[in-house]
């Protein structure tokens, strides 16, 4: 049986206005340094884990980087298959921004944003190559919101029709001969 820890980033001052991040390069705030610090210390305490991957924009890797300093679980590799979406023109805007520049509908427009179905399938596809080349392994995954959460809506449709991912927080997978559960949902309890 495989293991996968999925955590999302810890938060960002893009997170905190409520801007679209996608790919751009936006550091840990204050408050995220600590969630990391937090989660690191948290995971000291439970679970081995074996390693960490990490999707290679900055948040993730501040995030990884903290949690491995914390922990002493090597950082393995930073993988592109687990950047966030890619948002197109709505990347650094707010919602009210949005919908001043393109109006109500702008949902509706072909903005450059990633479609949902690519997201999850880069996501899945990722779980998948873990499983394979890592089987049996206890793998902490650092990524982010909508990659995860799509992810999740895709891989178990019937559990998951809706997500939403708190920031530091930490869903666990497991794969036994193919088959997908998640015994742990968008776990924050290090940060109560």
């Amino acid at each position: 049986m495989s293991t996968i820890g999925l955590i999302r980033h810890g938060i960002t001052e893009w997170n905190f206005l409520g801007k679209a991040q996608g790919r751009s390069n936006i550091p840990l705030n204050g408050e995220g340094l600590k969630q990391a610090i937090k989660l690191g210390d948290r995971l000291l305490e439970e679970k081995e884990w074996d390693f960490i991957i990490t999707s290679d924009l900055s948040r993730a890797v501040e995030t990884a980087k903290i949690i491995s300093s914390r922990t002493n679980i090597p950082i393995k590799s930073f993988d592109k298959r687990i950047q966030e979406i890619n948002c197109g023109k709505i990347e650094g805007t707010t919602e009210e921004e949005r919908t001043q520049k393109w109006g109500q509908n702008w949902r509706d427009l072909d903005l450059g944003m990633e479609k949902f179905e690519d997201v999850a399938k880069r996501g899945i596809d990722f779980l998948e190559d873990i499983v394979r080349s890592n089987s049996g392994k206890k793998v902490l995954v650092v990524s982010h919101g909508a990659l995860i959460g799509l992810t999740l809506q895709h891989l178990l449709p019937d559990k998951f029709p809706t997500t939403y991912i708190e920031n530091t927080s930490l869903t666990i997978l497991q794969n036994s001969k193919g088959n997908w559960d998640c015994i742990l949902y968008n776990c924050t309890v290090h940060l109560k």
